[in-house]
């Protein structure tokens, strides 16, 4: 699959990876910062931003996406980082192409099974009419009665985009998401261990850790260190200066 992208920068390569529902958009200002650094990489995940859309979606293709992107642009040991979804591509990727990356940044998410908790945004985002939409501010007010919380249907509706005819259509794949959501809760799909280099930050306030998952974590990734930032589940969007200095102190920049 022929994935979006955006680079800038130059030095190491560092290959960003976005959560479920998110794009290589959302890590615009971030890539700044990290482009006096790095050559980075925004890629934009099978259905999601600007890449192709795919009946099929779980983490055996999205690693195996990651794994062609890599050979396509020709790109040496890079560090990859994902959060959320992402992170979750990035850790099966790590485990099965063990030598085909330098280090590992994990966001705010664990390699286990998560029960399938988007139910609500899911059904908001069908709610929307796409072909008769009059404005976003319409849409906003009928993906409010599914998801209360203004930040995340920011968030969410920065995927929809108007079309030059008129009306409305989904940057993101709605129909396959909504299809494989239970496969974007699973955890490893590849066994075995990483033995490089990780970090895995998380955010102090977000429900997606609890007790043990750094046990859990060390049985995978046994040279994983931790970090833990005082935001929720959208660590990098919250403090987003902290995080890149941590991601940077990491790095050794």
């Amino acid at each position: 699959m022929n994935l979006f992208f955006r680079s800038s920068g130059q030095g190491t390569p560092l290959i960003i990876l976005h959560g479920l529902f998110g794009s290589s958009d959302n890590w615009y200002s971030l890539a700044k910062v990290f482009a006096e650094h790095f050559t980075v990489y925004l890629v934009d995940q099978r259905n999601h931003g600007q890449s192709p859309h795919s009946d099929e979606m779980n983490y055996t293709l999205l690693a195996e996406d990651l794994k062609d992107f890599i050979a396509e642009h020709s790109i040496r040991q890079p560090v990859i980082l994902g959060h959320s979804m992402g992170g979750k591509t990035a850790m099966n990727f790590a485990v099965k192409y063990p030598n085909q990356l330098s280090k590992l940044i994990v966001v705010d998410i664990v390699p286990k099974y998560y029960p399938v908790h988007h139910d609500a945004i899911l059904e908001g985002l069908k709610a929307i009419p796409l072909a008769t939409l009059a404005s976003r501010n319409e849409s906003d007010a009928i993906l409010s009665k599914y998801v209360p919380e203004p930040d995340v249907r920011q968030f969410l509706l920065k995927n929809l985009s108007r079309l030059p005819a008129g009306g409305f259509e989904w940057k993101i794949n709605v129909g396959a998401i909504d299809r494989n959501i239970e496969k974007m809760g699973e955890g490893m799909i590849y066994s075995g261990k990483y033995d490089g280099p990780s970090l895995f930050i998380k955010g102090k306030k977000s429900n997606y850790y609890s007790e043990g998952d750094e046990a859990l974590i060390k049985t995978i990734f046994p040279k994983a260190e931790f970090a833990v930032l005082d935001t929720g589940h959208w660590v990098q969007a919250e403090k987003p200066e902290e995080f890149s200095k941590l991601v940077l102190s990491y790095l050794a920049v």
